[in-house]
């Protein structure tokens, strides 16, 4: 019950007596006061860490962005530099094909240009027989040479670079002796040997016989001829359309694959446009050894991070695929792409 004194002073303000609800309705509004505070504050609080997540995420970004933009600068300054030194190079490089040119033409006439009896490659070492080959620009039966030495592989890989520098026309005469075989094969009796690995070891080696011959460059800068280019990228075009009239590139035998990718690589006739397909190639035959080392040469740096987890699932697995004989599809951790371990 209220007091005698504040009921006395209620009546004289002209109120009626407190009463025992009216505390209580006082304490539940006050509750509800303290309710709304708290929640109030409780979202306050809210707002304030998402607020400092946004800018906390802001400045992480904005530092990502700052970093991203440095590193662009450097590559670009690299590769004007890059650009300066490949200019200033020119004349010099020019110079020293003409004289190499110059010491084939000398040393041609002195030997003289008289061809040897038929066979007589083969039945001569393997390196004299190339450098003959070579010499005398003789494409129709430069493949047919590497195909009967298969079994030597490893020395027509260190035999064929000097070799192939001998020729008038590297560019021409190695686009020559694959004609029959690729980009796709036009021979009239078909032997059931793929001969797709020739192809690939004849494009490596044409690489070191096309590189610019000053050494500060190299391979970075292949000497191709303008025509030699675009009969290059009209075959590099063929291919294409013959693998995506047969299903597309995942379907094609990994030696064709890997001699297609070789030929863009080797003749530089890589397209912007073209690097989804490259990246796919890639991923599809990743088990291929060389398949790394072509990714960076066709500009595939920095797509590098995202296919790296195919190559390391690859190395892991190749063992056991060819201890068991076994095929198996296994995730490439790449996007809408798997990678296919073939057995053989």
């Amino acid at each position: 019950m209220a007091s005698p004194a504040a009921a006395a002073a209620a009546e004289e303000a002209g109120e009626g007596p407190v009463t025992g609800d009216m505390v209580s309705a006082g304490f539940a509004e006050l509750e509800r006061q303290q309710q709304l505070l708290a929640t109030c504050t409780r979202l306050y609080q809210q707002l304030a860490d998402h607020f400092g997540s946004l800018e906390r995420g802001l400045a992480a970004r904005s530092d990502a962005l700052r970093a991203r933009r440095r590193a662009f600068d450097a590559r670009t300054h690299r590769a004007l530099d890059s650009l300066h030194r490949r200019e200033a190079s020119i004349d010099g490089s020019v110079a020293r094909a003409l004289d190499h040119l110059g010491s084939l033409s000398a040393a041609a006439g002195g030997k003289g240009a008289a061809p040897g009896p038929a066979g007589a490659e083969e039945a001569a070492g393997l390196a004299e027989g190339l450098r003959a080959l070579c010499a005398r620009m003789d494409s129709a039966a430069f493949l047919g040479f590497v195909v009967a030495r298969r079994k030597e592989a490893d020395a027509l890989r260190a035999e064929m670079p000097p070799a192939l520098k001998l020729c008038v026309d590297p560019a021409k005469f190695v686009m020559d002796a694959v004609a029959d075989v690729f980009p796709v094969d036009r021979r009239e009796v078909r032997s059931p040997a793929d001969l797709a690995w020739a192809c690939v070891l004849i494009l490596e080696a044409a690489v070191p016989a096309l590189a610019d011959p000053d050494p500060e460059i190299g391979s970075a800068r292949p000497l191709v001829p303008r025509a030699a280019r675009e009969r290059a990228r009209g075959l590099a075009r063929e291919w294409k359309e013959a693998a995506e009239r047969k299903g597309g590139v995942e379907g094609a035998k990994p030696p064709d694959a890997h001699a297609f990718l070789q030929h863009v690589a080797t003749f530089a006739v890589a397209e912007r446009e073209d690097r989804p397909l490259y990246r796919r190639i890639v991923v599809s035959f990743s088990w291929r050894r060389q398949m790394p080392r072509l990714a960076l040469t066709l500009g595939l740096e920095e797509e590098m991070a995202g296919m790296s987890a195919c190559f390391l699932l690859a190395a892991a697995c190749i063992f056991f695929l060819f201890l068991f004989d076994i095929q198996l599809y296994l995730p490439s951790f790449c996007s809408n792409c798997y990678t296919y371990m073939p057995s053989n």
